[in-house]
Parts: structure tokens; sequence; C-alpha cells
């Protein structure tokens, strides 16, 4: 699964549909974050509630991010200083999706 476009709205000027679009990604990737965060959390009780109703991205993945499956993320980053906000965002989001378990 491809999730580009975690872009800030701010920064790319988006405005009309565009801006709903990036609004609905972003949506998206903030459940799918909470859900990775769940599943990475080492105090987290057996039978626990995962919050993957959240989102339609979510449901959609329960099954590869839960079980018995193995998760893999690529992260593209930049060394730009432009980028650094972004990057460090993209790296945290990796190192939780890491640690699911």
């Amino acid at each position: 699964v491809d999730l580009a476009g975690s872009e800030r709205n701010k920064r790319t000027g988006n405005i009309g549909i565009r801006f709903k679009e990036s609004v609905g990604i972003n949506t998206g990737l903030l459940a799918l974050g909470n859900v990775i965060s769940t599943l990475s959390d080492d105090r987290r009780r057996p039978g626990a509630h995962v919050p993957y109703r959240d989102s339609k991205l979510t449901r959609l993945l329960q099954d590869s991010l839960g079980g018995n499956s193995r998760t893999v993320m690529l992260a593209c980053i930049s060394p730009a200083d432009a980028n650094f906000e972004e990057t460090l965002s993209t790296l945290k989001y990796a190192s939780r999706a890491r640690h699911i378990k």
C-alpha cells in the first residue's frame, strides 16, 4: 500500500477538491498511526481494543496488520532541510510500525 500524500496542507497550498482529498488521506493515515501505536504498545493487554474501524484504510489493512502476518514499511525520507519536519514524522511513524507485535 502506498501511503503517499501525508504532506502538510499549509505547506502545499492545496485548496478546493485537493484540500478535501488531502484531509481524507491524512485522516486515514492518522487512524493507521493509532492502530500501529496500539499494536506496538508493549503494555497492551491481550484482547485489548485495536481501532481498526476508525477508517476505511485501517479496515482494509486489518488482516495485514493483525494476526500472524508480518508488516513491512518502507519510509521515503529526504535529507533536505526544508523537509526536516516531514522526514522526522515519517521516521517516527516507521519506528512505531517496526515494533508491531
